[in-house]
Formats: C-alpha cells, sequence, structure tokens
C-alpha cells in the first residue's frame, strides 16, 4: 500500500533573524515524521518559506508546532517587509503528494485551523480548495489589507469574521491555512531598479488583472532590482516557460531585460522538462527520452541512491553515530515484523494471530519512522554546525551565535531521544514474538533485540552529549530522566527476549 504523503509549505513573516527561522525549522523536525526538504528566506520580502513532509497527521503536528513557535518569536507591529502578510505565520498550505486526496488535505486544513483558532488564539482563514466561502478562495483576497487593515476591521466587519480562532489579533496576526495543488513560486528579475515597471508587467502577467491563467503576480523592490514576484498555480495549464517569455516581452516595452530568475523552494521535475522541451523546440519529444528516466524503468526502480554504509564510510561529520543509531533501530523493527509474519497462517499459532497482524503492523511504523530518523538526525547535526559558523565579531553577534547553537543543540537532541523511545516499542514487540511467535523465529527476535540495544545505546551517548552542551539545565536533566526511564523499559523486554531464546529455544547468550 502507498504511504500517505501530505507536502506542506509554510510561510513565516521573518526572513532576517536566522535564529528565529531556525527555531521554527528546529519545531517541524521535533515532530517524528516530519522531513523538511528546503528553507529559503529573502530578506527584503522579510519571509522565509519551509517545504516539509510527513504522514498525515505528523504534517498537522508539525505545522502547529511551527505556527506556535512562530507566535512566540514573531511581532507583527514590529515586521516590515516587501511582501504582503497577514501574520506570523502567514500561509500553510497542505499540498496531495502520495496517497492522499485533495478532500482529505481539505480535512487537514480544517483540523489545523480548529486546533490553531482553539488552543493558540489566533484568527484562522481558511483559503484554495478548503475555503469556506469564494471570495476566500483567492490568497491576495484573504490577505487584503495586510496586518495592519485586519487590526482595524476583524471586529466590526462581519466580511472579515475569521473560520476559527477569535474575532480580534494579537502580535502574531492571523493565519491563512488551506489545500491546493502543488505551486511553483517563481520571481524574475528585471534590469532596472524601477519599481514601477515591475509592478505594470504584474498587472499585466497576472490572471486577475486579465493576463496568463493560473498565475499570482506582485511587482517589487527587492536587492536593489525590480523584482515580478509570481506564484504559478497550476503549471501544467500555463507553462513556466509561457510566463517567462511573456515577462520578457513586457520588459521590452519598457526599456529593459530579464536579468535573472529564481525558485523559492521546490519545483516539479515535470515542469522544468516541460520548459527545456520549449525552449529546445523539442516537438517530438516524450518524458521517456530522458535517459534516466527510461534507465529507471527498465530496471523497475527509482533514482539509485548511494548506500547508508557507504554514506557512513565517507569521512563526512554526516551520517555519523545518531543516524547509525536509526538505521539500527529500523532493523530491529524489520526483525520484530519477520518474526511476526512467520507467525501468522501457521495453525499452531493460530490463537495469536491476530496479535501478530497487529504486531507485524506496529513494527512496520516504527521501522518506516526510524529510517526517516537517518535523515532527521543527520538534519539536526548539520543545523549545529550552520549555527557555530555564524559570525561573533560583535557582543550582538555573539549572543544571536549563541542562541542559534542553543536551539539547534535542543533539535539535535529531540531525535536521538525519539529513536529511543520508539527502540523501546521495538523491543518490547521483539519480546512478546520471542515469547509467543513461532519458535523457529526466536533467534530472529533475539538477533532484532541485540540490534535494538544497539541502536539504544548509541542513540542514549547522543542524548547525553547535546544535554551537556546546552544551557537549559532543566531541559538535559528531562531528557536524562526520559532516557533513564527508557533504558528500564528496554531492558526488561531485553531479559523477556534472553528467557525465551532459554526456554524455547535452549540457547543461552
Amino acid at each position: 500500500m502507498t504511504q500517505k504523503l501530505v507536502e506542506c509549505i509554510p510561510n513565516f513573516s521573518e526572513g532576517r533573524r536566522s535564529r528565529v527561522v531556525d527555531a521554527i525549522v528546529s519545531a517541524i523536525q521535533s515532530v517524528s515524521g516530519a522531513v523538511v526538504l528546503d528553507r529559503t528566506s529573502d530578506h527584503d520580502h522579510n519571509r522565509s518559506v519551509v517545504t516539509f513532509v510527513a504522514p498525515p497527521d505528523a504534517a498537522v503536528e508539525a505545522a502547529f508546532a511551527a505556527i506556535k513557535k512562530a507566535a512566540e518569536l514573531i511581532d507583527l507591529d514590529k515586521h516590515q517587509g516587501e511582501h504582503p502578510r497577514l501574520g506570523a505565520t502567514d500561509v500553510v498550505p497542505f499540498v496531495p503528494l502520495s496517497g492522499i486526496t485533495m478532500d482529505e488535505c481539505i480535512e487537514l486544513a480544517q483540523r489545523l485551523g480548529q486546533r490553531v483558532g482553539d488552543e493558540l488564539g489566533i484568527p484562522v482563514y481558511l483559503y484554495e480548495a478548503a475555503a469556506t466561502r469564494p471570495e476566500r478562495t483567492n490568497l491576495e483576497n484573504v490577505r487584503r489589507g495586510e496586518y495592519e487593515g485586519l487590526k482595524d476591521s476583524i471586529a466590526t466587519d462581519p466580511n472579515r469574521a475569521p473560520d476559527f480562532g477569535p474575532s480580534s489579533v494579537s502580535k502574531a496576526g492571523a493565519t491563512v491555512i488551506g489545500a491546493r495543488a502543488p505551486l511553483i513560486a517563481f520571481n524574475a528579475y528585471l534590469t532596472t531598479d524601477d519599481v514601477s515597471i515591475a509592478k505594470k508587467i504584474a498587472s499585466a502577467v497576472r490572471h486577475s488583472s486579465g493576463g496568463l491563467h493560473f498565475v499570482k503576480a506582485l511587482g517589487l523592490l527587492v536587492d536593489g532590482r525590480a523584482q515580478v514576484s509570481m506564484n504559478l498555480t497550476d503549471y501544467t495549464r500555463t507553462p513556466v516557460a509561457r510566463v517567462v517569455e511573456m515577462v520578457r516581452r513586457e520588459a521590452q516595452r519598457y526599456g529593459v531585460m530579464v536579468h535573472h530568475t529564481e525558485l523559492v523552494g521546490l519545483i516539479p521535475q515535470a515542469a522544468l522538462v516541460d520548459a527545456a522541451q520549449w525552449y529546445l523546440q523539442l516537438d517530438q519529444f516524450t518524458p521517456d527520452q530522458v535517459l534516466e528516466t527510461r534507465l529507471y524503468a527498465a530496471m523497475g526502480q527509482g533514482e539509485e541512491e548511494t548506500p547508508f554504509t557507504e554514506r557512513l564510510a565517507a569521512g563526512t561529520a554526516t551520517p555519523g553515530g545518531g543516524s547509525a543509531a536509526a538505521y539500527a533501530g529500523a532493523m530491529a523493527a524489520g526483525l520484530a515484523a519477520m518474526a511476526a509474519r512467520l507467525t501468522i497462517g501457521k495453525k499452531k499459532y493460530a490463537d495469536v494471530e491476530t496479535r501478530m497482524h497487529e504486531i507485524a503492523a506496529q513494527a512496520d511504523k516504527l521501522r518506516a519512522s526510524l529510517e526517516r530518523a537517518v535523515m532527521l538526525d543527520a538534519q539536526a547535526f548539520d543545523a549545529v554546525m550552520e549555527a557555530y559558523k555564524l559570525p561573533k565579531d560583535s557582543d550582538a553577534e555573539k549572543a544571536e551565535r549563541d542562541e542559534a547553537v542553543e536551539v539547534a543543540t535542543h533539535g539535535a537532541a529531540q531525535v536521538p531521544l525519539d529513536v529511543c523511545r520508539q527502540v523501546a516499542d521495538v523491543l518490547e514487540l521483539l519480546a512478546e514474538v520471542a515469547e509467543t511467535g513461532n519458535v523457529n523465529s526466536v533467534t530472529d527476535a533475539a538477533s532484532g533485540a541485540a540490534m535494538g540495544v544497539a541502536a539504544f545505546t548509541a542513540a542514549s551517548m547522543n542524548v547525553h552529549a547535546n544535554a551537556a552542551g546546552v544551557r537549559d539545565k532543566v531541559a538535559s536533566h528531562a531528557w536524562l530522566n526520559a532516557v533513564a526511564e527508557l533504558r528500564a523499559r528496554m531492558q526488561a523486554a531485553e531479559n523477556r527476549v534472553h528467557v525465551a531464546l532459554k526456554e524455547r529455544a535452549k540457547l543461552e547468550v
């Protein structure tokens, strides 16, 4: 069965203070199953865009954690930037990625909106496919007047009543949450600093003022250049190349050119292939003429990835011991599922068959989560290293660097702590399989337990190392206490496996 995966692309009204963005990203990464694919910050826009993927429930949890953190750290009364904004967390779209429908993403948007309104006291507006009113389908309509205008009207104008939350705003403003198809955030910089030209081009290009369908556009001044900032909401119906050519032709009317373009976040591969086909005039081109596409189709697999053990041996800082711990834990979970499935369908074990199905399913979920932790641990360590690279020439820079290191280290501690929790769960499943499952799989369960103990030992060392490096001793003591409690659970389960190994397989280790 295809795993359900949702893409979430929250936009935050902060692009200048890296420690704030780091803290928000860490909040997302603290949720098991959420994998951050990209983060982009712009100083002039004073805005950051984070892209992450996760199973549905984890996507809601991670988005909520990010909104909560942004509300704590971003004050809209002090915020200034070129990009329109309504809140500290300005917009949160859910995009169906794999095994999930748009209707399910709408339900996720509604669930998140309800929780943000109830628990955080932030007004929430639903947009795009999740919109409750036709005029709120378009984000620009919801955001019209921005934060300052909303403060003046939310309590008195029925048209500004939120879908969830109070009819009042705090320094965190309001948040727009919805569900939509994949979107390409695409900017074109011009060979001029005359922002009026960018605004005229944006007016010509965007659909709302008579331009191209599925294009939204603004004219801004960014990095000293006029910029046409665009969202392409359906690249399959209005291709990227068509948009670029229209911007180019409109620019020529005013005696300027496109200096360069940029992506904000990620772009589907198909959109780039389509642009290449158009510019190269490959009229008879088909996607399977791409070498890699044909090769992987012929081999029946996706793009090859360097084996984990090869990356581990490469002499780079990541992946390291924390990733290896998660990898070992995933193997332990795999053996738990294997031993359970070797029991299913055997008449001799009919009385435990229902339970073995449950164990196999639980072990599969733990294995998938631990496999994701391999990447998450490397990302968390890289974030710590990036924090240490921040400048420290002045007292202010030193303070900002210290805070960034502290936040990143907290994130780096959470991943191995989650691995410890999950490995303790795996050990308990292995103990149950060893005690009641197929006697011929007891040694497999014991092998899994050995892998799990190794995983726990390695992960707990990483928790201790990070605990020693933070200033927040309340948090570090909580981590170490949690590890001690989990270790007791793990060791009790390991003892059960050894007893089963001795009594059922007549082996003693």
